[in-house]
């Protein structure tokens, strides 16, 4: 258990039978009345986010969860299989599961692995990726002093506003918590 006063951003608690990622928080203390905690939490199995408040002191149980890096492999169907580096086990997740973090995913790439007890509850991304742009217009030579982006299409699917000098083969560094386009590879 862990007092609400203790909360700091990316940790994992147990509430209302579910395991919520702290997101946001911000201590209360209004003139009149009790001080309280207003935090924003996401949901580990659904990803819905919550805004939550609390008493200040209350306490929550700590959600433990593990991490295991592993290989993402190949999609079959609608299920997508991983490999544990070490143990060479395999899991496989469900499309609806993962359907943001596909975006970002190549095979052979590796991840990290969320895990509570036995329950696996989804795929953690490094802040970049690496990804080859395959479909964008051709850059105008020229035409950089102006600062406006192209739509480019990169190998995953995923589609990002790239500045005009990018073209199609360039390796591009991709943010994935805000699916934009941070530089050149």
């Amino acid at each position: 258990m862990i007092s609400v006063n203790d909360f700091r951003t990316g940790l994992t608690i147990e509430v209302d039978n579910g395991i919520w990622r702290v997101i946001d928080f911000q201590h209360v203390k209004p003139g009149k009345g009790a001080a309280f905690v207003r935090s924003k939490l996401r949901n580990l199995r659904t990803g819905a986010i919550q805004e939550k408040t609390f008493r200040a002191g209350e306490k929550v149980a700590k959600a433990q969860i593990e991490t295991r890096r592993m290989q993402y492999l190949y999609a079959s169907d609608d299920m997508h299989v991983f490999m544990d580096n070490e143990s060479y086990e395999q899991i496989e997740l469900p499309a609806n599961a993962i359907e943001y973090e596909l975006k970002f995913l190549k095979e052979n790439m590796e991840v990290q692995i969320m895990m509570f007890q036995t329950e696996t509850l989804g795929v953690e991304l490094p802040n970049t990726v690496e990804l080859k742009v395959t479909e964008t217009e051709p850059g105008i030579k020229g035409d950089t002093a102006s600062g406006g982006t192209k739509p480019a299409t990169l190998e995953t699917g995923l589609t990002v506003n790239v500045p005009f000098f990018i073209n199609e083969g360039d390796v591009l560094i991709i943010n994935t918590t805000e699916s934009s386009y941070v530089s050149r590879a």
